[in-house]
Protein backbone atom coordinates (compact mmCIF):
# COMPACT_ATOMS: atom_id res chain seq x y z
CA UNK A 1 0.00 0.00 0.00
CA UNK A 2 1.29 3.47 -0.90
CA UNK A 3 1.98 5.91 1.94
CA UNK A 4 -0.78 8.33 2.87
CA UNK A 5 -0.47 11.77 1.32
CA UNK A 6 -1.51 14.94 3.13
CA UNK A 7 -1.40 18.56 2.02
CA UNK A 8 -1.42 21.79 4.01
CA UNK A 9 -2.26 25.23 2.69
CA UNK A 10 -0.35 27.64 4.92
CA UNK A 11 -1.55 31.17 5.56
CA UNK A 12 0.97 31.62 8.37
CA UNK A 13 3.87 32.09 8.67
CA UNK A 14 4.32 33.46 5.16
CA UNK A 15 5.93 36.54 3.63
CA UNK A 16 4.34 39.55 2.03
CA UNK A 17 6.06 41.27 -0.91
CA UNK A 18 8.28 43.26 1.51
CA UNK A 19 9.51 39.97 3.07
CA UNK A 20 7.62 40.71 6.31
CA UNK A 21 6.07 37.75 8.12
CA UNK A 22 2.29 37.96 7.84
CA UNK A 23 -0.89 35.91 7.93
CA UNK A 24 -2.80 35.88 4.65
CA UNK A 25 -6.55 35.60 4.18
CA UNK A 26 -8.27 32.36 3.29
CA UNK A 27 -10.10 32.48 -0.03
CA UNK A 28 -13.18 30.49 -0.95
CA UNK A 29 -11.60 29.65 -4.31
CA UNK A 30 -8.64 27.96 -2.61
CA UNK A 31 -10.92 26.01 -0.30
CA UNK A 32 -13.13 24.74 -3.13
CA UNK A 33 -10.55 24.11 -5.83
CA UNK A 34 -7.87 22.53 -3.67
CA UNK A 35 -10.42 20.28 -1.92
CA UNK A 36 -11.56 18.96 -5.30
CA UNK A 37 -7.99 18.49 -6.51
CA UNK A 38 -7.04 16.72 -3.28
CA UNK A 39 -9.89 14.24 -3.65
CA UNK A 40 -9.07 13.65 -7.32
CA UNK A 41 -5.50 12.64 -6.47
CA UNK A 42 -6.27 10.58 -3.37
CA UNK A 43 -5.03 12.97 -0.70
CA UNK A 44 -5.97 11.65 2.74
CA UNK A 45 -6.48 15.08 4.32
CA UNK A 46 -6.29 18.70 3.18
CA UNK A 47 -5.35 21.01 6.06
CA UNK A 48 -6.00 24.74 5.92
CA UNK A 49 -3.65 26.48 8.36
CA UNK A 50 -4.56 29.91 9.71
CA UNK A 51 -4.34 31.16 13.32
CA UNK A 52 -6.78 34.08 13.00
CA UNK A 53 -10.20 33.46 14.61
CA UNK A 54 -12.09 35.47 11.96
CA UNK A 55 -10.41 33.51 9.16
CA UNK A 56 -11.11 30.19 10.86
CA UNK A 57 -14.76 31.22 11.27
CA UNK A 58 -14.96 32.15 7.56
CA UNK A 59 -13.49 28.82 6.44
CA UNK A 60 -15.61 26.87 8.91
CA UNK A 61 -18.80 28.50 7.55
CA UNK A 62 -17.92 27.29 4.04
CA UNK A 63 -16.92 23.85 5.30
CA UNK A 64 -20.12 23.49 7.36
CA UNK A 65 -22.22 24.52 4.37
CA UNK A 66 -20.73 21.78 2.22
CA UNK A 67 -20.95 19.18 4.98
CA UNK A 68 -24.69 19.76 5.44
CA UNK A 69 -27.21 17.14 4.37
CA UNK A 70 -28.67 19.53 1.80
CA UNK A 71 -25.27 19.86 0.12
CA UNK A 72 -24.95 16.09 -0.19
CA UNK A 73 -28.23 16.06 -2.08
CA UNK A 74 -27.56 19.11 -4.26
CA UNK A 75 -23.85 18.66 -5.01
CA UNK A 76 -22.52 15.43 -3.50
CA UNK A 77 -19.20 15.67 -5.37
CA UNK A 78 -18.33 18.99 -3.74
CA UNK A 79 -19.54 17.74 -0.36
CA UNK A 80 -17.32 14.66 -0.74
CA UNK A 81 -14.30 16.83 -1.55
CA UNK A 82 -14.88 19.00 1.52
CA UNK A 83 -15.11 15.91 3.72
CA UNK A 84 -11.30 15.66 3.52
CA UNK A 85 -10.63 19.25 4.55
CA UNK A 86 -9.73 20.25 8.10
CA UNK A 87 -8.93 23.69 9.53
CA UNK A 88 -6.02 24.02 11.94
CA UNK A 89 -4.50 26.99 13.78
CA UNK A 90 -0.92 25.82 13.19
CA UNK A 91 1.19 23.46 11.18
CA UNK A 92 2.11 21.69 14.41
CA UNK A 93 -1.55 20.75 14.93
CA UNK A 94 -1.64 19.12 11.49
CA UNK A 95 1.65 17.29 12.07
CA UNK A 96 0.37 16.01 15.42
CA UNK A 97 -2.81 14.71 13.76
CA UNK A 98 -0.81 12.84 11.08
CA UNK A 99 1.87 11.44 13.34
CA UNK A 100 5.40 11.53 11.97
CA UNK A 101 5.17 12.64 8.34
CA UNK A 102 7.95 13.31 5.89
CA UNK A 103 7.52 17.04 5.24
CA UNK A 104 7.90 18.26 1.67
CA UNK A 105 7.77 22.02 1.16
CA UNK A 106 7.02 23.59 -2.18
CA UNK A 107 8.46 26.83 -3.47
CA UNK A 108 8.62 28.87 -6.65
CA UNK A 109 12.37 29.23 -5.96
CA UNK A 110 15.00 26.53 -6.33
CA UNK A 111 16.55 25.94 -2.90
CA UNK A 112 19.49 23.89 -1.60
CA UNK A 113 17.24 21.07 -0.40
CA UNK A 114 15.40 20.89 -3.74
CA UNK A 115 14.48 17.42 -4.95
CA UNK A 116 13.24 16.67 -8.46
CA UNK A 117 9.76 15.34 -9.17
CA UNK A 118 11.22 12.04 -10.43
CA UNK A 119 13.41 11.57 -7.33
CA UNK A 120 10.47 12.28 -5.03
CA UNK A 121 8.18 9.90 -6.93
CA UNK A 122 10.78 7.16 -6.45
CA UNK A 123 10.98 7.87 -2.71
CA UNK A 124 7.20 7.80 -2.35
CA UNK A 125 7.00 4.44 -4.17
CA UNK A 126 9.23 2.93 -1.47
CA UNK A 127 6.30 3.44 0.91
CA UNK A 128 6.84 3.98 4.59
CA UNK A 129 5.88 7.09 6.52
CA UNK A 130 3.13 9.44 5.38
CA UNK A 131 4.04 12.56 3.38
CA UNK A 132 2.85 16.08 4.15
CA UNK A 133 3.16 18.59 1.32
CA UNK A 134 3.26 22.26 2.33
CA UNK A 135 1.89 24.96 0.04
CA UNK A 136 2.40 28.59 0.94
CA UNK A 137 0.30 31.63 0.23
CA UNK A 138 1.30 35.28 -0.07
CA UNK A 139 4.90 35.57 -1.25
CA UNK A 140 5.91 32.16 0.05
CA UNK A 141 6.71 30.34 3.25
CA UNK A 142 9.19 31.76 5.73
CA UNK A 143 12.77 30.49 5.83
CA UNK A 144 12.07 28.92 9.24
CA UNK A 145 9.21 26.94 7.76
CA UNK A 146 11.29 25.82 4.78
CA UNK A 147 14.06 24.75 7.17
CA UNK A 148 11.60 22.46 9.00
CA UNK A 149 10.94 20.52 5.82
CA UNK A 150 12.75 17.27 5.15
CA UNK A 151 13.00 18.33 1.51
CA UNK A 152 11.81 21.03 -0.87
CA UNK A 153 10.28 20.05 -4.17
CA UNK A 154 11.85 21.62 -7.25
CA UNK A 155 9.74 24.51 -8.52
CA UNK A 156 7.15 24.20 -11.26
CA UNK A 157 8.55 26.05 -14.28
CA UNK A 158 6.75 27.25 -17.36
CA UNK A 159 8.20 28.24 -20.70
CA UNK A 160 9.15 31.80 -19.85
CA UNK A 161 10.76 33.61 -16.96
CA UNK A 162 7.46 34.54 -15.27
CA UNK A 163 6.89 32.20 -12.33
CA UNK A 164 4.05 33.22 -10.04
CA UNK A 165 1.30 30.60 -10.22
CA UNK A 166 -1.77 30.74 -8.05
CA UNK A 167 -1.50 28.24 -5.21
CA UNK A 168 -4.55 26.42 -6.65
CA UNK A 169 -2.74 25.89 -9.94
CA UNK A 170 0.49 24.85 -8.24
CA UNK A 171 -1.29 22.25 -6.09
CA UNK A 172 -3.01 20.77 -9.14
CA UNK A 173 0.18 20.62 -11.21
CA UNK A 174 2.28 19.15 -8.41
CA UNK A 175 -0.27 16.49 -7.45
CA UNK A 176 -0.71 15.53 -11.09
CA UNK A 177 3.05 15.24 -11.68
CA UNK A 178 3.51 13.10 -8.59
CA UNK A 179 0.31 11.02 -8.51
CA UNK A 180 -1.37 11.35 -11.91
CA UNK A 181 -1.48 8.56 -14.45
Amino acid sequence: MAPKIYIALLHHPVYNKRKEVVTTCITGFDLHDIARTALTYGVAKYFVINPLPAQIKFAQRILNCWKSEKSFVNNWTRAEAFSRMEIKKSLDEAIKKIGNPIIVATSARRLNKSVSFDALKAKIKKRGRPYLFLFGTGWGMTEELLDRADMVLAPVKGRGSYNHLSVRAAVAIILDRLFGR
